[in-house]
């Protein structure tokens, strides 16, 4: 008896991929629209005399994650209650120090709990 040959592709297996492949985007789509940071970028203006001197908070991230302000170290669970205490002197703004190898997260992190606290202007300066 002659075996048969089978001359045809099924495609059934290759349908339920692009089903599963269809339901995972619908599922991860709405998810890929979450705000980030929203910057302000300065335009280019002339440098101004300011005869005060600014009065800001400045706070240093260490590499460690640790956050430092006037040189005392901040747990991160006070840092929100501490800034809102301490932005009251500095109505300027917040200046972020931040190690060399200072963690992204730690630096977002300090700027979300500034923003609760209720500062307007973040600057960010690396050493």
């Amino acid at each position: 008896m002659a075996r048969k040959t089978f001359n045809e592709i099924n495609i059934t297996p290759l349908t339920d991929i692009f089903l599963v492949l269809l339901i995972i985007m619908m599922v991860v789509a709405p998810l890929l629209d979450q705000q980030g940071i929203s910057l302000t970028v300065p335009e280019n203006v002339e440098e101004q005399q300011i005869d005060k001197d600014p009065q800001i908070l400045t706070v240093y991230v260490s590499s460690a994650g640790k956050y430092f302000i006037n040189n005392e170290e901040i747990a991160t669970d006070m840092l929100g209650s501490t800034l809102a205490n301490e932005i009251k002197n500095y109505p300027d703004g917040l200046l972020i120090k931040t190690d060399e190898n200072a963690k992204h997260g730690a630096v977002v992190t300090l700027m979300d709990k500034a923003r609760y606290a209720g500062v307007k202007a973040i600057s960010v300066d690396r050493s």
